[in-house]
Parts: structure tokens; sequence; C-alpha cells
């Protein structure tokens, strides 16, 4: 009986050697890569929190420095940022506040720069469309009036349209191209929510040239229902 036990646990340990050494190395490998995505994952993980922390901190002096009014140091605060830590949205979000109190400050070019590497590096949509909006704002202040334009061509999000339009709209108001800014303060009127506040002051806008677009809006529900109920 004893021999008979060990007779089949020879066979059975034969037959792990023979599975072993026709697929051990492939199993071997599968242990070697999942366990290193494992660790490199873990890493990474890591690796990210790291440099949140260490970007938010930085993030809070270049707030603490914007408060002194410190341009120059300001400045360098940013540029260090947005060689460390220029994935992070605490670079866009400091993107923005640098190139606020740069202006402020009277550097109108150094704002310009800040506000053209928010709306061009930003990896966040929102933030690019904001530093676009808010760059064309600086160069329509500057006369730049078709350089802003330009701006307001690129790539924005979805959820901007009506700012966009309006800002378009008060870049032409300040060409004295009357017609063209009507048009875009109408779509900028259509865009917005009809609760928006800011929908009230694009009405102000369309009123100073002549046009009541909550008045027209009103004809063409009329208009619309006439001829629904004709049919």
């Amino acid at each position: 009986m004893a021999n008979h036990l060990d007779l089949e646990e020879q066979e059975q340990l034969d037959e792990i050697k023979h599975f072993w050494k026709q697929y051990g190395n492939a199993i071997t490998w599968v242990l070697i890569v999942v366990l290193g995505a494992y660790a490199a994952w873990n890493g990474y993980q890591y690796w990210q929190r790291s440099q949140a922390s260490q970007a938010a901190a930085l993030f809070d002096e270049i707030e603490k420095v914007s408060r002194e009014g410190d341009a120059t140091k300001l400045e360098h605060a940013f540029g260090e940022m947005k060689d460390r830590f220029a994935s992070t949205a605490y670079a866009q979000q400091a993107g923005l506040l640098v190139a606020k109190s740069l202006y402020e400050s009277g550097k109108v070019d150094g704002a310009k720069a800040t506000l053209t590497w928010v709306a061009e590096k930003s990896a966040d949509a929102g933030y690019a469309s904001v530093g676009r909006l808010r760059l064309a704002g600086v160069l329509m202040d500057s006369k730049a009036y078709d350089e802003a334009l330009k701006v307001l061509d690129g790539t924005m999000a979805v959820e901007f349209a009506a700012l966009q339009a309006d800002r378009r709209g008060d870049i032409f108001l300040a060409q004295g191209k009357k017609p063209e800014a009507t048009e875009q303060y109408l779509k900028a009127f259509k865009a917005f929510d009809a609760g928006t506040d800011y929908r009230r002051l694009v009405v102000v806008k369309l009123n100073s040239l002549g046009v009541d677009p909550l008045e027209e809006a009103a004809a063409k529900s009329v208009a619309t229902d006439k001829g629904v109920a004709s049919k």
C-alpha cells in the first residue's frame, strides 16, 4: 500500500515538474508583469498625491505673494509652478490669479503672457476657456481688437459659448461696429439661461443699441402660436 502511494506521489511530482518545465517561464513572466504593474500603479498614485500636495503648498505661497503685491516675486513663484506642476489644476488657478495681480499692478505684458499660457497649455477646457476670455478682455482694453477676436476664435468649452459671444459683442462695439455687436449680443442672449443674471446685462447692452430681445422673443412666440393654430 505504501509503495502504491509512493508511486502516485512520484507520478504527481513528475507531472508538476513537467508542467513547470513547459509553462514555468511564462507563469513567472506573467507574475512579474502583474506585480510590476501593481507596484507602478501604487508608485504613480503616491507621486500624484505628492505632486498635488506640493502644488497646493506653492499655490498658497502664490496667493500670499499676490496679496503682498510683489510682482517680481509673483512671476518667479509662478515660473516655478509652471516648471514643476504644469499639469495640475493648481497651475491653471495660479495662472488666472497671477494674471489678475499683474494686470492690476500695471504689468500688462506679464498678464498677457500668463493668460496665454493658461489658454494654450491648460489640460482643462474650462480653465483654458476662462483664460481666453480674460486674455481677449485685456487685449480689448489695449485696443488690440483683431488680436482679441482671434483669441476668441480658438477652441472653447461649449459652456462658455454665451460669454464668448458677449465678449465678441463688446469688441465689435468698441470698434464702432454696431450691427456686428448686436448680432453677437443676440447670440449671447439666446445662449444664456433665462434666469441668468448675466443675461440681464446683455439685455441692457442690446437696449442701448435700440434692440429689445425680450420683445422680439415675445413677438416670435406669438407668431409661432398663430402658425400652429392655423394648421
